[in-house]
């Protein structure tokens, strides 16, 4: 899916905590436009985590680049929960 979106990132959030954001929605991406390896998808959850710690925020972030892009956050990690050692492919709703 080639659009040009914009990223729900927080203004308040240092370089390193927008590259590590970034990082994760990256690997987001890459499950819905061809796969990633379920390995990266959760280690780069668990980098996000760190900067967004609160699963109410997670679960706003997660709309809003839902809202901006089709792809779920929510979704592609719990397919690399459920097969952790497999790749995530997925594809885009509507």
């Amino acid at each position: 899916m080639e659009q040009n979106y914009a990223y729900p990132l927080d203004p308040s959030w240092s370089v390193a905590e927008i590259e590590t954001v970034m990082a994760f929605l990256n690997t987001v991406e890459a499950a819905y436009e061809g796969g990633v390896a379920a390995a990266k998808v959760q280690a780069t959850y668990q980098a996000f985590k760190r900067v967004v710690p609160a699963k109410s925020e997670e679960k706003r972030l997660g709309r809003d680049f839902a809202r901006a892009s089709g792809y779920q956050l929510y979704e592609v990690v719990q397919a690399a929960l459920a097969n952790p050692q497999g790749q995530v492919t997925l594809t885009a709703r509507g």
